[in-house]
């Protein structure tokens, strides 16, 4: 019978250098606003204590994300295809 709520540990410790890397590619990738409208310029703002705190919850399983935003984008059909945007935090994690 498979445990159905047993906690599973990571394989990979997440270091802050994994952290950083994700940001910079980010940042390169020039990444928009998710649904809590928090852009890279505000993000940067307070770029090493929002890196740290981003570490930090990753590292001790305590993060969980947020919802996409969701945006409509024309298709070469005419019709409409919708794009999830998930806020900058949650794609620094990935």
């Amino acid at each position: 019978m498979t445990k159905m709520f047993e906690t599973q540990t990571r394989t990979v410790p997440i270091t802050k250098e994994m952290v950083k890397a994700a940001y910079r590619k980010v940042r390169s990738n020039q990444g928009a606003a998710g649904v809590d409208k928090e852009s890279l310029q505000l993000f940067e703002a307070n770029l090493l204590p929002n890196l740290y705190v981003l570490w930090n919850r990753l590292s001790s399983g305590s993060y969980f994300p947020k919802p996409l935003r969701s945006v409509s984008i024309p298709k070469g059909n005419g019709k409409q295809r919708v794009l999830g945007i998930p806020p900058l935090v949650h794609v620094t994690h990935r």
